[in-house]
């Protein structure tokens, strides 16, 4: 339903969020009016992408994989390195990126004051022309309301025993004990709103060194934001760099980091040495992780 926009009769009386979901799917926040924010964030795939690296708008890959946009009212920050505060910041910094939309907030304005439709909205709500701040605003308002909830994993803590399977089960005491997957992703939306260096940083080939570029400091060469899980099985492919296809590829990962990663700097030293999980629990941890993505999460 999210792929679409049909204005009500009066469509002056939309609320900020509705407005806000049009301006998602408007193609003019790009420099050359070929792509739009949801275009790197697919509604199907719970507003996250299915491509390693985003493509920005002239079919270039931005150095990142779009992250979903679901469950975000919450958290304090955003973007992989948590450079922005504010989910109208996050947005001002995507339009004006010079890879991923190109457009200067100038042009921008001139855009949405050409248009009928907007102006006429504005107007209306806010007593004024239409511009980037107002959008961001709207657009963010949107992003707010992309909250998901009554997964299989929320039932089953509710006190529904049948909604998660007995290998999700196990795999939930996995996740919490022996996977140690809990001391990052804890809290109901599956982060600490930490950022942690898993072993994917080794200053060569996996040269991206993540919050180090927002703080410049030593300590936090190869961290990253700690994502939420809720509806990863909607999000792949998998880390900031889109470099694990499928959640499977995830867990072997974390069962020995350095199997795939020997030269990893700075890495956590909660993932030195191996989890040693078998076949089997590494198939109930990806049950269990199966569990926390939301009917709704999808958006069809």
């Amino acid at each position: 339903m999210w792929l679409a926009f049909s204005p009500p009769p009066d469509f002056t009386d939309m609320s900020e969020a509705e407005m806000g979901r049009k301006l998602f799917l408007d193609k003019r926040f790009s420099k050359n009016y070929s792509i739009s924010c949801a275009d790197c964030h697919l509604p199907v795939n719970a507003f996250s992408d299915t491509t390693a690296l985003s493509k920005g708008f002239e079919g270039k890959n931005t150095v990142r994989n779009a992250p979903p946009l679901t469950n975000l009212s919450g958290r304090p920050y955003f973007f992989w390195d948590g450079r922005s505060p504010s989910l109208e910041d996050q947005v001002l910094q995507s339009i004006q990126h010079p890879v991923e939309m190109g457009l200067t907030l100038k042009e921008l304005n001139k855009r949405l004051r050409a248009d009928h439709f907007y102006v006429k909205w504005f107007k209306k709500h806010f007593g004024k022309l239409p511009d980037v701040y107002l959008a961001a605003r709207a657009i963010a308002a949107f992003e707010r309301t992309l909250e998901t909830g009554n997964a299989p994993i929320d039932r089953f803590m509710d006190g529904d025993s049948a909604a998660i399977s007995i290998s999700a089960m196990r795999g939930r005491e996995i996740f919490i004990e022996k996977g140690k997957c809990f001391k990052c992703h804890f809290t109901p939306d599956f982060t600490g709103d930490e950022f942690k260096n898993i072993g994917i940083f080794n200053a060569k080939i996996l040269n991206d060194s993540g919050r180090f570029s927002v703080t410049k400091k030593t300590e936090d060469m190869g961290k990253f934001r700690v994502p939420g899980l809720r509806n990863v099985s909607l999000t792949a492919p998998y880390m900031h760099n889109g470099i694990f296809k499928t959640l499977a590829q995830v867990i072997d990962y974390y069962n020995d980091p350095a199997a795939v990663v020997p030269d990893a700097i700075n890495r956590d030293t909660m993932l030195n040495g191996r989890l040693n999980l078998t076949p089997q629990e590494k198939a109930d941890l990806l049950a269990f992780l199966q569990t926390l993505t939301s009917v709704s999460a999808s958006l069809k």
